[in-house]
């Protein structure tokens, strides 16, 4: 939590989306966190208001009637790394992916919890603001130090491969950011292994048993078909 009374008090949020309704509920959810909340129906609007006054994150529909989130994302992308979430709807996995390679930082279903969006929002602007800059880490009961190459959990060393500490060390560097499969592979083996997914998706699960064998997704979080997140 920041220092003021709410989660997110202070945060300016830029939301769009042209259904009156879901805007209004996102004004009135961000609102009651704290924020300072410009609303636009439309990519035009948007941007304008985005010029105008720059926000510190953005919440975009994926549709919109004068294109599409994605469209949108890009051309902010151009001038701006503030944090930009997409709302979608469920089954849209392919513009999913398409938006976080587009350069969005995460993306919220429709229907979605307030919780979960205050929660969403919060970890992705904790990260913009460097948060998590410092090479050592800990949460939770995992103890990362990123210099060192040294990881423990509960207390007790964890050993691991040179690319299992790789796959840790992106996660934890990017918390709070949904990280796509060929994102992690054009990081962790390089750009020529970006569709190779089954040898990541086997380091993955070897990892996951090493952190927590009991609990295998405490760290670590699937999103079907999309990739992976750190989870805390």
């Amino acid at each position: 939590m920041s220092g003021g009374r709410f989660p997110l008090e202070g945060a300016r949020v830029l939301v769009v989306d042209d259904e009156r309704q879901i805007l209004r509920a996102l004004q009135v959810i961000l609102g009651e966190a704290g924020c300072e909340v410009i609303g636009a129906a439309s990519a035009a609007e948007a941007l304008d208001r985005a010029s105008v006054r720059p926000p510190q994150a953005a919440i975009i529909d994926l549709l919109l009637p004068d294109g599409d989130g994605i469209e949108l994302t890009r051309r902010l992308r151009t001038w701006s790394q503030m944090p930009i979430l997409l709302l979608s709807a469920v089954g849209e996995e392919e513009q999913k992916v398409r938006a976080l390679q587009a350069g969005a930082d995460d993306y919220i279903t429709k229907p979605f919890g307030s919780r979960e969006l205050v929660a969403r929002l919060q970890a992705v602007l904790r990260r913009a603001r460097g948060d998590e800059g410092s090479s050592r880490v800990a949460i939770d009961g995992l103890e990362v130090d990123l210099a060192a190459h040294s990881v423990r959990c509960d207390g007790r060393a964890v050993h691991l491969t040179p690319i299992e500490f790789d796959l840790l060390r992106m996660l934890v560097s990017n918390r709070g950011r949904l990280l796509t499969h060929r994102s992690i592979l054009a990081e962790v083996w390089g750009p020529e292994y970006v569709d190779d997914i089954q040898p990541l998706r086997t380091h993955v699960a070897r990892l996951r048993a090493k952190l927590d064998p009991e609990n295998r997704s405490r760290f670590i979080v699937t999103d079907s078909g999309i990739g992976y997140r750190f989870g805390c």
